[in-house]
């Protein structure tokens, strides 16, 4: 049966067919088309439905019951009860009782008169519109308004919907009391001599006041024209799959059994790797905003002069080294953010430099210059994007469609402006490649603080605040904040992940916004309405307060057409992450998210408090349902069942505004019991003016404690010594946890268990935001993925080979880091709330690196039959040409279907598909054993950061060449597979005709291995017409020593000696 819905959630609520508001009817009380599912139907769509229509409603297909006043249709014979011959063909009138008329004022009506009476008099009245401003004065005190429950059926049992009772009267007086108290009456308009409703009177305000209280955002599942053949694809391929193996399984190639059993144990675990990434893109969604109603509902009165209502954001942007980082790319970064379309009170940047470089604080200071005349000019023109440099080089006409004058000068200026300020900031970069002898000094002569980057002193440097410096035209900037936490020898700083927990207790202290955004150096803002754009999921007052953190998708700037090393990720983004929407949200990808600060404080995601179980808390249930639940339920007689259910069922209206009470009710029921500063500080650190900021929901600094004091007590939260005996990135042992989650059974205080979750980003992984994300998902929060039209961001993305692997690298080390440590998905989180499809994606995030064992022997397959003459199939008959021809066929089908819904093209598809191999082959091979051997040996690996900057020159990267041990693997196997095709088709020559059948499929099968590795092959050469010359060698001397071990193994020749036979010929003639 469809969801039956409230009184609350009816009120004010929209006709779902036509977009009006659901009448009152003459008798009070709200007009309910269907007592099913109380699906919202205005009068008018109802009586159409009847008349013209299926007659049944649109969500549970309960055929439509006929109201009184509505005209009989065809059907109705059987309806005794509700006869009515006053208005059995009033098809279409507008002055039936009822029709119409929309939520307003009613006179009261004296006790015993009747609703006739009732319809009579209230045309004598004026009908004032509903608002939530001040009360109208001309409004008498015999009017009210009127907010009433769904109306009774007459043919239904009054104890079917428990109509009638006490109880319920009771209920509905209560809340229509509580409902009288929030809302006040005005009138909005004015009468003419008539006395009829002047429609050019009303206020203008009205429509868009109902248009603010609808949802933010909405959910847009994929079509079932799209969908249902992709998950039926799925489930054939699953079913292909189990034939595929019974025939391989039961098929064993006897001579060549080595390679054979090989053979099936790859694809066996290919085949569990497709599960884990295939089965969470069962619920793929889309996502569309709408930023009109978040103004609407929290900015409608900030022309007025009242400050906006918008949540404030505190954005993140981390840098480490401005050598591979240039400053001129971080300026960029800063200046959308500072540009951005939002409040400016309610913006503040806050850098992170964690390489503690003169340079970045110099080029900062001159990019808060800048921002005086660049933000206004972006505001001015509302000019996309407000990054200065991708700005000025887009290819466009900006005098196109008669752009006003004063726009052209003032660009050409700006434009000149911006010139300028990159000749500074390229002096103060060629000026930092020749560091003195002595370290920097800053202009009063004092020595730099951070010429040391492993032993200096914490630094924070505010350049903009909302009480320093106006723009140009004399309005507010944002604040922009410096911050260089403090490092010394002996402590471990944990990388990335220390910093960002620095700028969360930074930025509590300063100021304190309920939400985060954090963006790496290069992503800069390329939609200025980016930060709208999250709120609308996280400010959403029906869905918003489950929402941990928004995740935008990454979209790359400078990045070749063909995207040789698929550097845009674009099947990961627009089909993997689309997926996990559908379940409980995408996975952090560490930049372009928003957060929930309450989120990354360890809290739990808010849950509805369900009643007490019946059983013991000391068992675990399963335990209970075999013991006494089942002895229990074993006497009672199904005649019992039956009643109960009827019970349950005759209940659900009464539930229903039971759970309207409840909203209403409770917070005032149980409040949480207070925690001790000393439980809080074990939690937080010793830091009275942060812990104090943690426990504001809202966010919001201390008015009591000066600038002064706050700016030093920012200082002590990023000390070396701060999270020492603290949960920042950590985690309590078990036992202790036990012991939290024991004494919770017996108490109502749920901060308790909080106590036990980490705090901030968590450590221990080179990829810090899977493994922060993953642990919001165990706490019951979901994220949202947001993908506008014009993209939230845009970074670059490093687009030769060489910088490509060490990335791949990078993350394939954190996801071998995870799964090696006791986060891991696949034993980790049990018990909380995290979706089962979720962590099927989390495992696949962890297990992937380990694929490249078996994808590294798979495709040495082929040059080994290749060279041997065997092949791992034995003769196909026709069977086995219907089951691969059926798996490759469904291979095929599921990546077009994919790609229809994801909206991918092939070539990105395609280009995925080849980096797979390669990433496999190299970067995930070294991955895996730099992990094992940081976990066994204690080996560590240091953190690589991949250069942002380049040359002038497009694309000049692309071909740029740099040594690494990564390209010795995937060179060898292009060697090996070469050679292999080259003396398969020499045999098969030697041989005859005869040779070339088993021929075809192990050239196939070569060819699969070289055409995956075909970029790679480019990106060895690139513009050079020769391979370089260490590669050669190491390739040419792992080659040859496979080469040498297939002589030993299975030469050419017959192992018994050369088979000598008489040719025919006298050789002594």
């Amino acid at each position: 049966m469809a969801h039956i819905k409230s009184v609350q959630e009816l009120s004010g609520e929209t006709c779902q067919i036509c977009g009006d508001e659901v009448e009152i009817t003459v008798d009070g009380e709200l007009f309910v088309a269907c007592n099913e599912c109380a699906f919202p139907v205005c009068r008018t769509c109802y009586e159409y439905e009847r008349k013209e229509g299926s007659q049944a409603c649109p969500q549970c297909k309960t055929r439509y019951k006929r109201i009184k006043g509505s005209p009989r249709v065809e059907g109705d014979e059987e309806e005794y009860e509700t006869d009515d011959l006053e208005h059995e063909f009033d098809y279409g009138n507008p002055d039936a009782p009822g029709f119409k008329q929309k939520v307003g004022v009613v006179p009261s009506v004296p006790a015993g008169s009747t609703g006739s009476a009732t319809a009579s008099s209230s045309q004598e009245f004026e009908i004032p519109l509903l608002t939530y401003t001040a009360e109208d004065a001309e409004i008498h005190c015999d009017q009210q308004a009127i907010i009433v429950p769904r109306s009774m059926v007459p043919e239904k049992d009054i104890a079917l919907y428990g109509y009638g009772s006490v109880a319920w009267r009771d209920r509905v007086k209560e809340w229509k009391r509580r409902q009288n108290d929030k809302l006040e009456v005005i009138n909005h308009q004015q009468s003419n001599d008539n006395g009829d409703l002047d429609i050019s009177e009303m206020d203008p305000d009205l429509p868009m006041m109902d248009e603010g209280r609808q949802p933010l955002s909405r959910k847009i599942p994929i079509s079932s024209s799209k969908i249902s053949p992709y998950r039926l694809i799925i489930i054939l391929r699953l079913v292909v799959l189990g034939f595929f193996f019974h025939y391989r399984i039961l098929h064993p190639v006897h001579n060549a059994y080595g390679l054979w059993m090989t053979s099936v144990i790859c694809e066996i675990w290919f085949a569990i790797s497709w599960i884990l990434d295939q089965f969470p893109k069962w619920y793929p969604v889309e996502r569309e905003t709408y930023l009109d109603r978040l103004s609407l509902r929290y900015e409608r009165d900030f022309e007025g002069g009242k400050s906006s209502e918008l949540a404030s954001v505190d954005i993140f942007v981390s840098t480490v080294d401005p050598m591979k980082e240039p400053p001129l790319i971080t300026a960029n970064t800063v200046l959308s953010i500072l540009a951005v379309d939002y409040p400016v009170d309610k913006v503040s940047c806050y850098v992170s430099d964690d390489g503690a470089a003169m340079l970045t604080f110099e080029a900062l200071s001159e990019t808060s210059e800048f921002a005086r005349k660049w933000v206004p000019f972006c505001k001015k023109f509302s000019i996309e994007p407000r990054a200065p440099e991708w700005y000025f080089s887009q290819k466009m006409d900006y005098l196109k469609n008669k752009v006003h004058p004063a726009f052209v000068k003032e660009r050409r200026a700006m434009k000149r402006e911006y010139d300028e300020f990159k000749v500074q900031i390229n002096r103060l970069v060629a000026m930092a490649e020749k560091v003195p002898e002595d370290g920097w000094t800053m202009q009063d002569g004092t020595p730099w603080p951070g010429n040391n980057v492993r032993d200096h002193p914490g630094m924070i440097q505010v350049f903009l605040g909302h009480d320093g410096l106006p723009d140009v035209e004399g309005n507010e900037l944002p604040r922009l904040m410096y911050v260089s936490r403090e490092k010394r020898p002996g402590f471990e700083h944990h990388k990335k992940a220390g910093a960002m927990n620095s700028l969360v207790r930074v930025s509590a202290v300063l100021s304190n916004a309920p939400y985060l955004l954090n963006v790496d150096c290069d992503h800069y803002i390329n939609n200025s309405k980016a930060l709208r754009e999250a709120m609308c999921f996280m400010m959403d007052p029906t869905s918003g307060k489950k929402v941990g953190y928004v995740q935008f998708p990454q979209r790359f700037d400078g990045i070749d057409r063909h995207d040789r090393y698929s550097n845009r990720n674009v099947v990961f983004f627009d089909i993997n992450m689309k997926g996990l929407d559908g379940l409980q949200g995408p996975i952090y990808v560490g930049t372009g998210c928003a957060f929930r600060r309450q989120a990354l404080y360890g809290c739990d995601a808010p849950t509805k408090k369900k009643p007490p179980s019946k059983t013991c808390n000391c068992w675990p249930k399963w335990c209970c349902l075999c013991c006494g639940s089942r002895k229990k339920n074993g006497g009672k007689s199904k005649k019992d069942k039956k009643k109960k259910t009827k019970q349950r069922d005759a209940s659900k209206q009464i539930h229903a505004l039971e759970t309207i009470e409840q909203r209403i009710q409770e917070p005032n029921i149980a409040s949480p019991a207070p925690i001790s500063q000393e439980t809080l500080e074990k939690k937080f650190g010793q830091s009275p003016v942060f812990v104090a900021s943690t426990l504001s929901e809202d966010g919001g600094v201390l008015k009591e404690v000066s600038s002064t004091s706050l700016l030093k007590e920012a200082i002590h939260v990023i000390s070396c010594g701060y999270e020492d005996k603290t949960e920042w990135g950590k985690e309590v042992s078990r036992l202790v946890s036990c012991f939290w989650v024991y004494c919770d059974m017996f108490s109502n205080d749920r901060l308790n268990v909080n106590m036990l979750n980490q705090v901030g980003w968590i450590y221990g992984s080179v990829t810090e935001d899977i493994l922060t994300g993953f642990k919001m998902h165990c706490r019951g929060w979901r994220s949202v993925y947001c993908t506008p039209k014009r993209p939230a961001f845009k970074g670059s993305a490093p687009i030769n080979l060489s910088d490509r692997l060490h990335q791949v690298l990078r993350w394939a080390l954190g996801s071998v880091e995870i799964f090696l440590s006791k986060h891991c998905p696949i034993w980790y989180g049990y018990g909380g709330g995290l979706n089962w499809l979720e962590r099927l994606s989390y495992i696949n995030s962890v297990v992937y690196p380990w694929t490249s064992i078996p994808l590294i022997v798979y495709c040495t397959l082929p040059a080994i039959c290749l060279l041997t003459g065997k092949f791992i199939v034995p003769e196909i008959s026709n069977y086995a040409s219907i089951v691969f021809m059926a798996l490759f066929i469904s291979i095929a089908l599921t990546g077009i279907l994919e790609m229809q819904w994801g909206r991918v093209g092939i070539d990105d598809w395609w280009r995925n598909e080849q980096f797979w191999v390669i990433g496999g082959a190299s970067s995930h091979l070294f991955a895996l054993v730099q992990g094992l051997l940081k976990v066994l040996a204690g080996v560590s690996t240091n953190f690589t950061v991949t250069s942002k900057g380049g040359d002038d020159g497009a694309f000049s990267e692309l071909y740029l060449f740099k040594w690494t041990s990564l390209l010795i693997p995937p060179t060898t196997l292009l060697i090996i597979n070469i050679v292999g095709v080259v003396v398969g088709v020499a045999d098969a020559i030697n041989n005859g005709y005869d040779s070339w059948g088993p021929l075809f499929g192990k050239l196939f099968f070569a060819f699969w291995v070289i055409m995956h590795l075909y970029p790679f092959l480019k990106g060895l050469t690139g513009k050079q017409e020769r391979l370089p010359t260490v590669i050669v060698i190491w390739s040419i001397l792992l080659a040859s020593i496979v080469t040498l071990l297939w002589v030993r193994i299975n030469p050419f020749v017959s192992r018994d000696g050369p088979v000598l036979e008489l040719c025919g010929l006298n050789c002594d003639d």
